[in-house]
């Protein structure tokens, strides 16, 4: 590209961010809602007249991150990709969690929300098997449900960004001697007197695990000024960290101690409510995805999984360029990550 056109790529970009507000298209893709509970609303994405076939794709956010994440921008949206391909697409939105919420644990998504949530999208499609797509906690949270429920109409699972080792992340690794000396009271007070982990300090969490890309931020928008899908990727990323949700008391209580101190999922193993989940119990077929770029589920973390899979029908990993949500809706996640998506569905989900 030539000064000239580069000035005048540049000059459109910022006329659209001074008389727009920007130049991401972040209109959300049409969907209605199918079924509502606490802590859940369950929505199909449709576009236009688009007829849709094959099995239903469940789409999973974590906790604490907003669905948004599927959904992030048009030209970069999972759920867009897979409705322009004709799939049934569904998304399941937890919502906001407040004070009120905190004596809510893992038990309420993974024997409530989950099960209704996969059985009103059965339902919905025709009483048709759900093929489910989850990112970090929520493919974590997912695995554990059809571990622990084999009779919900669960067809396959994939997994983006889930990480099954804590020893195997550089951000955890070297504080967890001293939360195990400590026997976890570092945290413990503060997250049972705020009620959980509050919104502020999810989005300071997210933000400071990619602190580089936060530090040089303004040179990349100056230096990619004529790039307006670069531009409107860092727009969209900016309006979904904004948009962090709290942590309710006992879920974060759980993490931290089973999770993070513990590191139970290393073994395959969860104990939940007074009883053990076992990965082991999975038998559907299972995709991997892990980021290349990932510090908060990096490879090794999520690559575990594969060990502790036993029984699955079929194990297949991947790992992708990207960080712990580029990897997922990322600009190069549409040629990596969701190309393996697409092949793992072709075969285990045919439209026809």
């Amino acid at each position: 590209m030539g000064v000239t056109e580069w000035v005048t790529a540049a000059a459109e970009n910022v006329a659209a961010k001074v008389t727009r507000g920007g130049v991401a298209d972040l209109r959300p893709m049409p969907r209605t809602l199918i079924d509502k509970g606490r802590m859940r609303s369950v929505y199909r994405f449709a576009e236009g007249n688009m007829p849709a076939s094959g099995d239903p794709v469940l789409l999973v956010p974590p906790l604490a991150a907003p669905s948004l994440c599927f959904d992030l921008r048009r030209g970069c949206s999972l759920a867009e990709h897979l409705v322009e391909q004709g799939r049934s697409t569904y998304l399941v939105d937890f919502g906001t969690v407040s004070f009120a919420d905190r004596t809510l644990g893992l038990e309420h998504w993974i024997d409530d929300v989950l099960p209704h949530t996969i059985r009103a999208v059965s339902r919905d499609a025709g009483d048709r098997p759900v093929h489910v797509v989850a990112w970090c906690l929520g493919g974590i949270m997912s695995l554990l449900t059809a571990a622990d429920q084999p009779g919900l109409p669960i067809a396959s699972i994939s997994t983006v960004a889930a990480p099954f080792d804590v020893t195997a992340i550089p951000l955890i690794a070297p504080m967890k001697p001293l939360v195990d000396f400590t026997q976890g009271w570092i945290l413990t007070p503060a997250y049972r007197l705020l009620g959980g982990a509050p919104r502020a300090l999810v989005k300071r969490a997210f933000q400071l695990s990619a602190i580089d890309k936060v530090v040089t931020k303004p040179y990349a928008i100056l230096s990619h000024l004529d790039d307006a899908d670069f531009l409107a990727q860092i727009e969209a990323v900016d309006r979904f960290t904004d948009n962090m949700i709290a942590y309710p008391g006992r879920t974060f209580g759980q993490l931290y101690h089973r999770f993070f101190r513990a590191n139970d999922l290393a073994e395959g193993t969860f104990d939940l409510g007074g009883r053990r989940i076992t990965l082991a119990e999975v038998k559907v077929p299972v995709l991997i995805i892990a980021g290349k770029g990932d510090s908060i589920a990096p490879e090794r973390a999520v690559r575990h999984l594969v060990d502790v899979l036993d029984n699955a029908a079929e194990v297949e990993f991947h790992a992708c360029p990207g960080g712990h949500l580029g990897v997922l809706a990322g600009r190069g996640a549409r040629d990596t990550t969701w190309k393996h998506l697409d092949d793992f569905l072709a075969v285990h989900n045919p439209m026809a």
